[in-house]
C-alpha cells in the first residue's frame, strides 16, 4: 500500500475528525488508499513511529492563495478512512510502499471515545 509519513499530531486530529485536508507542497496521481505513518518525532497525546490508519484520498486540489496542494480525505466510517493496528514503520519522504500483509483493520473504524473497551484497546496499542 502507499504510504506517507506525517507528524503523529496531526494524525491524531485526522482520526478524530477535526482535520479533513493535508497540505502538501507537492502532489501525486495516486487516489485511493494510503497509509499514514506517524513520524518519529514525539508529540504529547499521539503515537509516533507507527502506521495508525489509512486515509482514503479522494481528491488534491491545488489552491492558489496558500501555494500548497489540499489532499481531501473521506471520513473516518464503513468504506471511507480506517484505523488499523499499529504497526512499527520507518517514515520516509513522499509516498512509499508498505507491505499490504502488514496491515491489518482495528477493531473499531473510527475514534470511539465514549465507548470503554475503544479507550482500553487504543491505550494498549499506542506508545505514549
Amino acid at each position: 500500500m502507499k504510504a506517507l509519513s506525517i507528524h503523529g499530531n496531526y494524525i491524531m486530529d485526522i482520526i478524530n475528525g477535526n482535520k479533513t485536508i493535508e497540505y502538501r507542497t507537492w502532489t501525486t496521481n495516486y487516489r485511493g488508499p494510503l497509509l499514514l505513518c506517524a513520524s518519529a518525532k514525539k508529540y504529547p497525546n499521539s503515537i509516533y513511529g507507527h502506521a495508525v490508519c489509512v486515509a482514503m484520498i479522494r481528491d488534491i486540489e491545488w489552491n492558489e492563495e496558500d501555494q500548497l496542494y489540499y489532499w481531501h480525505i473521506e471520513p473516518f466510517k464503513k468504506g471511507g478512512s480506517y484505523l488499523i493496528e499499529p504497526i512499527k514503520v520507518k517514515g520516509q519522504l513522499k509516498l512509499y510502499n508498505v507491505d499490504d500483509k502488514l496491515i491489518k483493520s482495528a477493531p473499531f473504524v473510527k475514534v470511539e471515545h465514549s465507548n470503554p473497551k475503544f479507550d482500553e484497546w487504543y491505550n494498549k496499542k499506542s506508545n505514549r
